[in-house]
């Protein structure tokens, strides 16, 4: 090879790559994403599959098919107790993490904001001072408004039918949005399904994320437990030279907030599309973005201030640990005890008269399902008592009567007795009486 090739070689730029892996900044976006589906799929399967639905007509909840009363003291308050302890350890760790993530709203008010940059233009955005949308000229037509009215009209319609998933079984939720007559259904539903279009429509079309911001007081309970030590975006000020007049994190936040000066009580959610921004921004120059997630301030040592944070949030766990363990102990005695059936059994009364011979045995099935049952009283001699019907079946959950006649023969005194019911399927409920004889 000649010197001349060699000297036009060696003129060529190089630049080495080290051949060790470097570690690329999380991108959030499309886990966010992920999540948000998820949570909406399951709006739909909890109720459809009947993991939890509310049966407003008997007043009670249903899980797995079976009714929970309201008073089943034991489940309720433990299952209660047990939520809200677990929502306080999420916002004392994450923050608002549960609105950028999770929250159905703002997941609506985001894809809101997706169709009118595609049908109308990016810089279409819905102000709250009243300004229009700058519309761009290519896209202001008559059919991308009709597409964007359309769609914002369907995706009202389609929530609006959530709630109904949570009072109604799905056959009749099917009979409602096919028009079919159905008895369960309340006679105002179509008013009040219309109602919940209109205020949807609203929040979809007009609202969207400043209702996050201004209204939401799911946001004041969250910002509650929410300190230093708490997870939000951090800013590198001491790289501020590399972002000085740029500000591409700002405009790419759709909450209209400055992610370089994030306080602990403002309206960040927590949906880190800021850092991802930052970090698109400075991957094109080899680098990494000047904004990521934190817990406490940013300090030269790693393990001290994992050290130090993870004092100061355990620490704030103390006083709910207690009620936590209460509410599994409350919660764990309330599965342990839960009746599926239950019995009550008082005097017959009628508009004239008491008899204080006769008695009705009210049996109330909490199963979505048929049951058999066996009614016998023991503690009173054979002949001296009559049942109007010794076994009841019932097709699902409902509530039936059994007369019980005392016979007028006794012998004057105190008779205790006992109503026993027994289920095909093991259970067995007693109610202890006693009966008096003049």
């Amino acid at each position: 090879m000649s010197s001349s090739m060699n000297k036009v070689l060696s003129s060529i730029p190089v630049k080495v790559i080290g051949t060790g892996m470097k570690k690329r900044a999380g991108n959030y976006q499309w886990k966010r994403r992920a999540i948000q589906t998820i949570i909406l799929a399951l709006l739909v399967i909890i109720p459809v599959s009947g993991l939890f639905r509310i049966d407003p007509e008997n007043g009670a909840l249903v899980v797995l098919g079976w009714q929970i009363w309201f008073a089943d003291f034991f489940l309720i308050s433990g299952l209660w107790i047990m939520i809200a302890s677990a929502l306080v350890a999420l916002y004392s760790i994450a923050g608002t993490v549960f609105c950028g993530w999770a929250c159905p709203q703002n997941t609506v008010a985001e894809w809101a904001n997706h169709m009118t940059h595609k049908l109308l233009g990016k810089r279409a955005e819905v102000s709250l001072i009243g300004e229009a949308p700058k519309v761009a000229a290519a896209k202001n037509k008559a059919l991308n408004w009709t597409l964007l009215a359309l769609s914002f009209i369907g995706a009202a319609m389609f929530f609006a039918l959530l709630p109904l998933l949570y009072f109604y079984p799905p056959d009749v939720v099917w009979s409602f949005m096919i028009f079919r007559t159905d008895t369960r259904l309340a006679g105002s539903l179509y008013w009040i399904y219309s109602v919940w279009v209109m205020i949807i429509l609203l929040d979809i079309a007009v609202l969207r994320h400043f209702w996050c911001r201004f209204a939401c007081v799911y946001r004041v309970w969250q910002h509650s437990f929410k300190t230093k030590e708490t997870l939000h975006v951090l800013y590198d000020a001491s790289r501020a030279d590399e972002c000085e007049k740029c500000n591409y994190c700002v405009t790419t936040c759709f909450i209209e907030l400055d992610p370089r000066k994030t306080e602990i009580y403002d309206s960040c959610i927590n949906c880190g599309d800021c850092i991802d921004a930052c970090n698109n921004l400075h991957a094109k120059k080899g680098g990494v973005g000047l904004l990521r997630f934190e817990f406490g301030q940013r300090t030269a040592g790693k393990v001290q201030r994992l050290r130090d944070n993870t004092v100061l949030l355990l620490a704030r766990f103390r006083w709910t640990a207690p009620f936590a363990a209460l509410g599994i102990v409350l919660f764990a005695w309330g599965v342990w005890s839960y009746q599926p059936y239950h019995i009550a059994v008082g005097y017959l009364q009628t508009a004239h008269n008491q008899s204080a011979r006769d008695y009705r045995i009210e049996i109330s099935s909490k199963r979505y399902r048929p049951s058999e049952l066996s009614v016998a009283v023991e503690g009173l001699p054979e002949g001296a008592f009559t049942l109007s019907k010794p076994k009841v079946i019932m097709d699902t959950v409902s509530r039936t009567s059994v007369f019980l006649t005392v016979s007028p023969k006794l012998e004057r005194g105190l008779h205790p007795f006992a109503v026993v019911v027994r289920s095909t399927d093991g259970w067995i409920g007693r109610f202890n009486l006693q009966h008096f004889v003049e």
